[in-house]
């Protein structure tokens, strides 16, 4: 299996250019269901989780092509109603085929979503959703839908899930009648979800608010879309740049999505310009703490740059206490963290203390999960002597060439 290798010392200067966001291509893949023809998709990320994805689509009988970071994806014809149990294994996120499939398919059926040990993230939300629309389910270790008609429906989320909102849209784009979403998740890849299938003439609206009307319709078309930047692979990119005492120009972003990372950033120490474009970061000489920091929905702090934070404020000028809202397993990192001479304490399932240290030192290390394995690498980059990260596998599926990103910024990371 392969690992990454990283001498720390080296300051993350240059200019970075960013692809597509993880967590918006993957709905958008699924979207592409819906118009029962050729979609367009520009920017994509080249990442594992897109290739289980297509491996996904493909199952199902999807043309898909794949040109440098250009999918096209014909759905016209679908030929199986069934997804592998192996693919879904993979990744959370293969749960929201269940709500575009069901739109073509009056019967789908789907495993129990894997991915990442971060929490249990029950679908009991995306599943009571769709009942509400006339699906019936039964669940087990497949979860087996049927239905006649879609039909729209006043839905009101116990908590705004983000993955529950797009199952939602994925579903009623074409159902009969009108589908209120009420407590929706408000983050800015449900707002790049609703644009896509606005594209292909849904009729959706309200994203990036709490609430979201769906209009069905009856046909969708052709469509052409460029995926908008990822914010946080971007802040990740950002705090390494921080840790190491760099400079950073991001080419491209869109302000509102990256102002909770920043407002953090700056409140670290970091100064930060925005550009006509994009922005530029210099990092302060001394990492100030910021004392407390609690995850939360958009447009809150969010929970995928927790761990990031975790590790530039190992280095702080003091104590940082964490509270993590969203997910209840979410400082796996912590531990190997320590192992590299960082202060951490996890308190709780949700609360975690962290006193800054003078340095750290490299270790080795295993990658606990996606965000986790991002904070043992901006470790390791200020780590003294050379890092071992294993099970860097979690890593792949969110970051595009993460060591050919770092590398071209001045780091010493080598992947084995």
């Amino acid at each position: 299996m392969s690992k990454y290798l990283i001498t720390g010392g080296n300051k993350i200067c240059g200019t970075l250019s960013i692809k597509g966001a993880k967590n918006s291509i993957l709905p958008l893949m699924v979207a592409s269901l819906l118009n029962e023809s050729i979609s367009i998709i520009h920017n994509v990320p080249l990442i594992a989780d897109v290739y289980t994805m297509i491996d996904i689509l493909k199952s199902i009988g999807c043309k898909i092509d794949l040109d440098d970071h250009v999918l096209v994806i014909d759905s016209s014809n679908l030929t199986f109603n069934k997804i592998d149990e192996g693919y879904v294994k993979k990744m959370r996120s293969s749960i929201i085929v269940l709500g575009a499939m069901i739109s073509r398919l009056e019967h789908v059926e789907i495993y129990e979503p894997g991915g990442c040990a971060i929490g249990k993230r029950p679908i009991d939300l995306h599943l009571n959703s769709l009942r509400k629309l006339g699906i019936e389910i039964e669940e087990g270790a497949i979860i087996d839908c049927k239905r006649k008609e879609i039909i729209g429906s006043d839905i009101i989320l116990n908590s705004p899930s983000v993955g529950a909102t797009e199952n939602i849209i994925l579903a009623a784009v074409k159902a009969k009648g009108i589908t209120r979403i009420y407590n929706a998740a408000k983050e800015p890849e449900i707002e790049d979800l609703q644009e896509f299938v606005n594209k292909m003439g849904a009729k959706v609206s309200g994203a990036g608010s709490d609430f979201i009307e769906i209009q069905g319709v009856d046909k969708l078309d052709k469509v052409e879309h460029t995926v908008i930047p990822d914010r946080i692979a971007i802040g990740t990119y950002m705090v390494a740049s921080a840790i190491t005492g760099g400079y950073l120009e991001v080419d491209k972003i869109v302000r509102p999505h990256m102002e909770p990372i920043n407002n953090t950033l700056i409140k670290a120490g970091c100064d930060i310009e925005y550009t006509k474009e994009g922005l530029i970061l210099k990092s302060p000489k001394k990492i100030s703490t910021i004392n407390f920091l609690k995850t939360d929905i958009h447009p809150n702090y969010p929970t995928d740059m927790q761990a990031q934070m975790v590790a530039l404020m190992t280095l702080g000028e003091g104590k940082t206490i964490f509270c993590e809202t969203i997910f209840e397993n979410r400082f796996m990192h912590c531990k190997e963290l320590n192992k590299m001479g960082a202060d951490t304490q996890v308190i709780s399932n949700h609360i975690c203390k962290v006193n800054g240290v003078e340095k750290l030192h490299a270790a080795k290390t295993t990658c606990p999960d996606l965000r986790g394995g991002a904070a043992l690498i901006l470790a390791a980059l200020v780590g003294e002597g050379q890092s071992e990260i294993n099970n860097i596998y979690h890593v792949e599926r969110g970051y595009e060439n993460i060591e050919g990103v770092l590398n071209n910024l001045g780091a010493d990371m080598t992947k084995i």
